[in-house]
């Protein structure tokens, strides 16, 4: 078998029963899919890589800026955690908006006007099908994941959460995902319970299940986690916390470039994302509410739009979603979010996540194996993070020195500093991938991985 990931072998492996439930289990970014134990692994990759119907080649065409050349040298952007880069669809409908289409939305009655408003509006409805939300009115644009999260903490947060009251998260949140908590703790005088993650990277369950309680108000967890790749087992969270009603919302900035995301089938009640992580525009994101929570929530900011009428003794607000969107928005960019998700539609989740799979156990393997490289995050479920320390070498020196050599990676802490407390760790380097990435790209980190070693020795 080529190299699947440990999970996926290992389980194919141990026989039939254990195959079999670990299917039936197989709702997030698994690299296997079986039915029974005389059934051939359907995730089939080449020698070298290769996934049958995928043209990594030609899917890196629709991005221009892959054909860059940095320092000299073709560039590799192992950078997609952080940002990734755009297609040419996505490029082509901000200009085409700016050249035809531009006008403010909503309230004009001219030809422009209402064409933008269309444009707009028919994005939102594409997003609601998209993660199959029930209805476009749960769907609300905002600048991004963090403004998302924010949201929710300032006007969900503030009208249930009290003094005494918890609310739990995992220790491998983005800072986005921990401050506005700390904030509304801080105000309200609640508290913040953080369930704890193994050596591998993995919330340890039992430990998650316990912090749940009669104070609990709100779970807030990473679906994916941006600086050790773990997929959180967000199905079993979320039934945890409903069967004590208590609400859950989901960071799912780093699921969506890389698994199909469904909120009707998880049940979350709240889901944020950003554009600019799922090859969008920046500048623009997605919280997604179930409707009766939304409708109970007070607006988040005061302004043109959120509003039915306006008088010096009273204001009534605007309907959902328009409640929550305060003055002009960002038209164009929520327009091209749109063509994102329809770039990844297009392309397929399936024959996305086949192509990451291998890249992610090929990289794992090949950079692991370097004498002196200590992979940071090896939890079994993981999307496609790299992350890596190097002995005696700092991060930053080896993102400065990969950089000569055109290959863009991330230094840092990653915005999430408890995890490196957790790891006993200044930062990291990650190397993150997308779907236009190559194996040939990881080769070239692992050679400039292996020359940076030989210049400190």
């Amino acid at each position: 078998y080529p190299a699947l990931g440990r999970r996926c072998l290992d389980t194919r492996l141990r026989g039939y029963d254990k195959a079999t439930r670990f299917f039936n289990q197989c709702t997030t970014f698994e690299c296997v899919l079986m039915k029974t134990l005389d059934e051939e692994i359907s995730v089939s990759v080449s020698s070298n890589g290769a996934v049958p119907n995928f043209d990594v080649e030609k899917i890196r065409a629709d991005f221009p800026i892959l054909s860059l050349e940095v320092h000299g040298k073709p560039l590799a952007y192992l950078d997609n955690a952080a940002t990734t880069q755009k297609p040419r669809v996505v490029i082509d409908a901000i200009r085409r908006y700016y050249e035809a289409e531009n006008a403010n939305i909503h309230r004009g009655v001219y030809y422009l006007s209402e064409l933008a408003t269309k444009k707009y509006e028919d994005s939102r409805k594409f997003i609601q099908k998209f993660i199959n939300a029930k209805s476009a009115k749960e769907i609300i644009f905002t600048r991004g994941t963090s403004e998302s999260v924010n949201l929710v903490a300032a006007t969900f947060g503030r009208t249930n959460v009290g003094e005494g009251d918890e609310i739990v998260i995992t220790g491998m949140e983005h800072h986005s995902n921990i401050v506005p908590w700390q904030l509304l703790c801080e105000e309200k005088g609640a508290k913040l319970r953080i369930a704890p993650i193994d050596d591998d990277g993995d919330v340890i369950f039992e430990e998650f299940e316990k912090l749940l309680n009669d104070r609990t108000k709100l779970v807030a967890a990473v679906y994916v986690s941006n600086s050790l790749g773990t997929v959180n087992p967000v199905r079993e969270m979320i039934q945890a916390a409903h069967e004590r009603e208590i609400p859950v919302l989901l960071d799912a900035a780093q699921a969506l470039p890389h698994l199909a995301v469904d909120v009707q089938e998880l049940d979350c009640d709240f889901l944020a994302f950003s554009g600019h992580k799922v090859f969008g525009p920046t500048g623009i994101g997605v919280l997604y509410g179930k409707e009766a929570l939304l409708d109970k929530m007070p607006p988040y900011q005061g302004g043109g739009d959120m509003i039915l009428s306006v008088t010096f003794e009273k204001t009534t607000f605007n309907e959902l979603p328009y409640k929550f969107e305060a003055g002009t928005p960002n038209i164009a960019d929520g327009i091209a979010l749109s063509e994102a998700l329809k770039y990844i539609e297009k392309v397929g989740y399936e024959r996305i996540q086949k192509h990451e799979c291998d890249l992610l156990a090929y990289g794992e393997k090949t950079i692991s194996e370097i004498d002196g490289v200590r992979m940071i995050g090896t939890a079994k479920n993981k999307a496609g993070v790299l992350s890596f320390v190097v002995e005696d070498v700092h991060p930053h020196d080896i993102g400065t020195m990969l950089d000569h050599d055109g290959i863009a990676v991330r230094t840092g802490h990653h915005c999430t500093q408890p995890v490196m407390d957790r790891y006993n760790i200044p930062a990291t380097t990650r190397a993150s991938l997308a779907l236009y990435n190559t194996r040939e790209e990881l080769d070239r980190l692992a050679a400039g991985l292996r020359k940076i070693i030989e210049v400190f020795r």
